[in-house]
């Protein structure tokens, strides 16, 4: 396991609580699991993902990650809608280790209300959250 000092968090994106990272890319929003919650997993074997049309109510469980150690509830960090999911995690969920930031994102959100990601946490307070 990594020491929080070695833990990645990009600051071109918002954090929850529940390790959930969600990044605005063109006229929608990609979300997935932070650097923290990868390695505190560890080897990822299955992904259960959810179907472009589904909506999801922000803190609502939208899926689950199964690693080794455990399985994981994916929490959606705001309103919105299921535009795509990664299939690709279905084949090779392990891609949540080896690269959570681009390569595994989980799903694609056409979000409800664009201002209730500035209610989430930056880097800076993600990284704050982890330290207590």
């Amino acid at each position: 396991m990594k020491t929080l000092d070695k833990i990645v968090l990009p600051d071109d994106r918002r954090y929850t609580d529940e390790h959930i990272w969600i990044k605005k890319d063109g006229d929608s929003y990609l979300c997935g699991i932070s650097d923290f919650a990868q390695d505190q997993l560890g080897e990822v074997v299955y992904i259960e993902l959810p179907s472009a049309g589904d909506t999801f109510d922000a803190g609502v469980p939208y899926g689950e990650v199964e690693s080794i150690k455990s399985v994981n509830k994916l929490f959606t960090p705001v309103k919105a809608e299921v535009i795509a999911a990664n299939t690709a995690l279905e084949d090779a969920p392990a891609t949540l280790n080896e690269d959570c930031y681009t390569k595994a994102w989980i799903v694609r959100l056409k979000v409800e209300n664009e201002a209730d990601i500035d209610g989430l946490l930056t880097a800076d307070a993600y990284r704050a959250f982890l330290n207590k």
